[in-house]
């Protein structure tokens, strides 16, 4: 049974961890119908959706059909079992091809996690390649 995921940062088609994104994508781009603010939080530049709605923009990003084992995998790489990692919500998000709705799960980062301080760009409406370039991966920083 597969489930509906909308993606915002690096698991997009053609960002850093899309690789551990093995869904289909859903035609189109996709905007959340309520407003969010979107960061770039810390030395890794990782993007935020944090769990603040009615602040910042409508957000948009990607849709996915995933199966239980590759929502299994994302929330790994999200690290939803951790103390301070995302949180996998329902939300619903707005087609921009033909308007229609959806409800899909999307990994945020509850409110009580963000500081303002950490907010190294944004909010932001979109994640770009641009923003994607700054972000280092948990492994990338390891090394270093």
């Amino acid at each position: 049974m597969s489930q509906l995921v909308f993606v915002f940062g690096t698991l997009k088609e053609g960002f850093p961890n899309f690789a551990t994104n093995r869904g289909s994508r859903v035609a189109g781009d996709f905007m959340t119908v309520g407003r969010y603010p979107l960061y770039l939080v810390g030395e890794r530049f990782s993007p935020w959706l944090v769990d603040a709605q009615g602040e910042g923009d409508r957000v948009v990003g990607q849709v996915f059909a995933v199966d239980e084992a590759a929502l299994a995998t994302m929330d790994e790489l999200e690290r939803t079992t951790e103390a301070d990692g995302y949180r996998r919500v329902m939300l619903e998000v707005e087609s921009l091809c033909d308007g229609r709705r959806i409800r899909t799960h999307a990994y945020i980062k509850p409110r009580e996690q963000f500081a303002i301080a950490d907010a190294r760009l944004g909010p932001l409406h979109e994640y770009t390649l641009e923003h994607a370039a700054l972000y280092r991966s948990r492994k990338a920083k390891r090394a270093l």
